[in-house]
């Protein structure tokens, strides 16, 4: 425990503390795992050291959308070698049911099956080769049922999972009534996979006195804390969470995660062995939910200029057979019904359609991005009717500075930054100028047509469920001056690891080289939510900064007794603490407050203060604040063959002041690929009988390296810190670029339209494949013929 100085001369020791700290916030610090990723030594739960005895457990899926289950006969399983144990509901000791918000999820079916892919049985083997030869053995009787598969036909009967909720603002019918201009619509939006890399994988270890050490792929562990304990029928702190990292979430394991790592609890704790659950790629496809599809109508009034006077919108999401978190999902599809823009005396209504199919779930931008395609196509729509130009229609409706800046839920729209970010992008991306050569080009051009789309976004961060905007972190100090750090947030790749080791490392002023973070675990910051609605670093991250302030007060205290001076005496610089003429180094003040008994441990807690929402007045300020952004994307089809490629995109983001531009820029990049993978190329299909047909990358494409515009120019917005008391005044990134995605869908429409000299909108479905597309362009090329 020596507390000698290191080989520094104080020279040296005071030119340090003269110059700046090199990782802190605002470095393009690179992400803590980066060279792990690359070189394959990260090490994900199925990479961790097979146990002795370890068991593998593999599901067997139903066959039917909807069935009564009049048979299983599991004694064939055990005909195969290795076969250990066969789970059916019968053996769960505690709840057969995962649902994270209100029952209606089984773990394991009984009696009924509620959508073609959900999981009856699960046989735990010496090898995941036999569990899955084992799952395939049994023997499983149905009296099918009749599904409910579409969503308009669940619309008109009226199945719902929880009952519509609307906003409103103002007499929309009113407005309607006396508009100049009237416009009517309906479209579908399909749904998304989430594609993750590593699928939903658990292990659980069995230990004494019930315990169990769960390690699970999840974007929440203290919910599958909790589930893993109900299921068990045993208290939660029998039960521990540690999750490292995830090959991806995108919110595809907020909630169903929890089913797997229930499974492997049960097997474990009847065999007394480690059990380890690994979902192959096409049962992860048919067993987990998507993105929601959505069924949109709108009826919505003009004025001469295109403003809007009156809106009524109706967004019916699919939520599957469950309720899942479909509630708070389509409540944000409505939050952002507006997106940019104020639309006059409102009514928003919210469907939560139940159907045969799998129960949908979170994905990033959890319904936000389904409520801003309804309203950009919209847009679109009323600009082909007045002979508009999209953009001159989106600027001319968007919130006011002071005045029509209410939102249809009623918030104030504050430090709104479209005006100035549009007529930014509009000038560095040369609209204007192309969109008058892309008129030129198409009049000349019979087949290629080229279409070009500004579109902006207006995203609301926080968790619309109030309490779940809270967060922990734990920072240990220990005495040779480095810091052990954990908080309640998961890495998923998006460097939510990075960015809190660097505002730690801001406080303290120490290199981040010196701070280990640990892997996410529920012993050690206790009652986490879920690493989601892009709060990750505001939530955590402001908790860790709580907790390393704490530990830097405890530190300033001490020197100032020690030193008989005052807080201001103290100054914490580049790896070097000065107390009045005195300069340490952190090691050294770390050996000091241990040997004068000062506590080297702090748990930090965050709420985000003055949000709140009367969910049954529709009504209150359940954002804290808006990140905007803007993209602009250029495409050309070809109308032979509906086959398009994106030519280029311009983006502009606002991520506030941020705190690593090179991770803010690539979640920037990455979140807008895939809103336009979604919007263009990722289709899921279901056959007649509710079998997923797309169930692998064989048959659902992602977007590929070739998808991406050759010509990609993205820029974060400069010298504009949140107002709001964020960490370091940063705004959240995570999902608000998803959104500029809707861009490179305006301007395949926008290619389309050109076929009819832009008289029509072509009102395509989203994803607009190539299909689509073609078939978009061969409608109004014979509308063409028939004006002609």
């Amino acid at each position: 425990m020596s507390h000698n100085r290191p080989a520094l001369s104080e020279d040296v020791i005071k030119a340090q503390f003269a110059a700046e700290i090199q990782s802190g916030v605002g470095r393009s610090n690179k992400h803590e795992s980066a060279e792990k990723h690359v070189s394959g030594e990260a090490i994900y739960i199925d990479d961790k050291p097979e146990l002795p005895g370890l068991l593998h457990l593999c599901p067997r899926l139903s066959e039917h959308a909807h069935a009564r289950i009049t048979r299983i006969d599991v004694q064939p399983c055990y005909a195969i070698p290795g076969v250990i144990s066969v789970l059916t509901w019968q053996d769960v000791p505690g709840i057969n049911d995962v649902g994270p918000l209100e029952p209606g999820d089984p773990l394991l079916a009984h009696e009924k099956v509620e959508y073609l892919g959900q999981i009856i049985i699960a046989v735990a083997a010496e090898t995941a080769e036999a569990a899955r030869l084992g799952a395939e053995a049994a023997i499983i009787d149905y009296e099918v049922l009749e599904p409910l598969l579409d969503v308009e036909q669940a619309l008109a009967l009226g199945s719902f999972v929880q009952e519509p909720h609307i906003h409103q603002r103002g007499d929309a019918e009113a407005a309607l009534a006396r508009a100049p201009h009237r416009i009517k619509g309906q479209f579908h939006i399909g749904g998304q996979e989430h594609f993750y890399l590593e699928t939903q994988t658990a292990m659980v270890i069995p230990g004494e006195d019930s315990s169990l050490q769960v390690f699970s792929s999840t974007q929440n562990p203290t919910e599958v804390q909790k589930l893993v304990a109900e299921v068990m029928g045993i208290t939660m702190n029998k039960v521990t969470i540690d999750m490292r990292r995830m090959g991806g979430g995108f919110g595809g394991k907020e909630t169903q995660a929890a089913g797997v790592a229930c499974l492997c609890a049960v097997a474990a704790r009847q065999t007394g062995r480690a059990v380890k659950m690994r979902l192959a790629r096409s049962d992860d496809m048919r067993i987990t939910g998507k993105r929601h599809p959505f069924f949109v109508r709108y009826d919505v009034g003009v004025d001469d200029d295109g403003r809007f006077c009156g809106v009524k919108i109706d967004l019916a999401g699919n939520c599957g057979y469950s309720l899942d978190l479909s509630g708070s999902i389509v409540d944000r599809a409505m939050f952002h019904a507006d997106n940019a823009y104020y639309l006059g005396d409102a009514l928003i209504t919210g469907y939560r359609c139940r159907t045969n199919t799998a129960s949908n779930t979170a994905y990033r931008g959890f319904g936000g991005p389904q409520g801003m395609v309804a309203i950009e196509q919209i847009m679109d729509h009323v600009a082909r009717q007045r002979g508009l130009d999209p953009l001159d229609l989106r600027k001319r409706n968007y919130y006011g500075k002071t005045e029509r800046n209410i939102t249809h839920y009623h918030q104030q729209v504050e430090d709104n930054l479209l005006d100035e970010m549009t007529e930014q992008l509009e000038r560095s991306s040369e609209y204007q100028a192309r969109r008058a050569e892309i008129a030129e080009f198409n009049a000349k051009s019979p087949f290629l047509k080229r279409g070009l789309a500004l579109t902006p976004v207006k995203f609301g961060i926080s968790f619309t469920s109030s309490f779940l905007n809270q967060a922990g972190a734990l920072i240990l100090i220990y005495t040779d001056g480095t810091v052990q750090l954990n908080h309640g947030g998961t890495e998923m790749g998006q460097g939510l690891n990075t960015k809190v080791a660097q505002i730690v490392a801001e406080v303290l002023q120490i290199d981040v080289d010196r701070i280990q973070i640990t892997a996410t675990d529920t012993g050690k910051v206790p009652n986490t939510s879920p690493t989601a609605a892009s709060s990750g670093t505001d939530l955590n991250g402001k908790a860790a900064q709580n907790a390393a302030e704490i530990l830097r007060g405890r530190l300033t205290e001490m020197l100032c007794k020690l030193h008989s001076c005052d807080a201001s005496d103290i100054g914490f610089r580049n790896g070097i603490v000065r107390a009045g003429n005195k300069h340490y180094t952190f090691a050294e003040v770390a050996q000091l407050a241990w040997f004068n008994q000062v506590p080297l441990s702090a748990n930090g807690y965050y709420r985000v203060p003055g949000i709140h929402y009367d969910r049954l007045a529709g009504r209150g300020k359940p954002f804290y604040y808006f990140a905007y952004g803007a993209a602009c994307c250029e495409v050309v089809i070809d109308t032979l063959t509906g086959e398009y490629r994106l030519l280029r995109a311009d983006i502009l983001h606002d991520v506030g002041a941020s705190l690593n531009p090179a991770i803010d820029i690539g979640q920037v990049e990455g979140g807008f690929v895939q809103g336009v993978g979604w919007l263009t190329c990722e289709e899921l299909v279901w056959n007649a009988k509710g079998k997923l047909l797309t169930d692998g990358p064989a048959s659902y494409k992602i977007p590929a390296i070739s998808d991406v515009p050759p010509d990609m120019r993205v820029t974060l917005v400069e010298n504009r810190k949140n107002p709001q008391d964020t960490v370091f005044h940063s705004k959240a990134v995570g999902e608000p670029p998803f959104m500029l995605g809707i861009a490179a869908w305006c301007a395949l429409q926008d290619a389309v339209a050109s076929v009819d000299d832009y008289r029509q909108h072509p009102m395509l479905d989203a994803p607009a494949t190539p299909e689509r597309v073609f078939w978009g362009a061969q409608r109004l090329a014979g509308a063409c013929d028939d004006l002609s």
